[in-house]
């Protein structure tokens, strides 16, 4: 698979994207590709806008400030804040984010309104399957959390998870239906979930974002 170039991976994956929304009776326009370059340098962003990708995303905030100045020149792309976001990161986020995935806590939501000069397009993030290393609200707290979020200075595109890591994807469909469920419950559309393990049932359950790394940019560097 190293072998292979970003565009013909993504096409690949473009490939597999189309089917799952053909079985789930969707269109691959609903679904937004974001590639996660987490580990790859800005030559490997470079080369996956060339291949017609819009959508990146870094899971830390420092990763992605070193990283942007060398693609100043790469335009038309939206950068997606998907890993875990401290609050004394968020000053530094909101300048290099376009949308944040990881809203994890009410804490976090509260900072980063806080910092913001306009609402902020946010993601809440969830923990389905109740998993002590992962954080984000509980499907029981995310009514709640939803409400009070609302009152901030935030634009609350839909919900997010991370589904723990199996090589079945019947194991993991329950975690992003629940998830679907719980955001059409508040009117939310919006739904980040699946990665490169698992992004073809996420879809077939209703995923509009997609976050995969692997499968395009290849294994991380050692």
């Amino acid at each position: 698979m190293n072998g292979e170039t970003i565009a013909a991976r993504l096409t690949q994956v473009r490939d597999r994207i189309a089917a799952a929304c053909e079985r789930s009776d969707r269109s691959p326009e609903e679904v937004t590709l974001i590639a996660v370059s987490k580990g790859f340098g800005a030559a490997a962003v470079r080369e996956a806008a060339a291949a017609g990708l819009t959508d990146i995303g870094e899971n830390r905030v420092q990763e992605a400030a070193d990283k942007r100045p060398g693609l100043d020149d790469v335009s038309g792309v939206t950068w997606h804040m998907i890993g875990h976001l401290q609050t004394n990161k968020v000053k530094g986020a909101l300048g290099l984010f376009d949308i944040i995935h990881s809203v994890d806590s009410l804490r976090l939501a509260e900072a980063i309104s806080n910092r913001a000069l306009s609402d902020v397009p946010v993601f809440l993030e969830v923990n389905v399957s109740h998993e002590p290393t992962k954080t984000g609200f509980t499907i029981g707290e995310v009514p709640d959390a939803y409400r009070a979020a609302r009152l901030l200075r935030l634009d609350i595109r839909g919900l997010m998870t991370i589904a723990p890591l199996t090589d079945r994807d019947e194991d993991v469909r329950p975690i992003f239906r629940d998830l679907r469920q719980t955001a059409h419950g508040l009117g939310l559309e919006q739904l980040s979930m699946g990665m490169t393990n698992d992004y073809e049932v996420a879809i077939e359950e209703g995923a509009t974002h997609v976050r995969i790394g692997r499968a395009i940019f290849g294994e991380r560097p050692a």
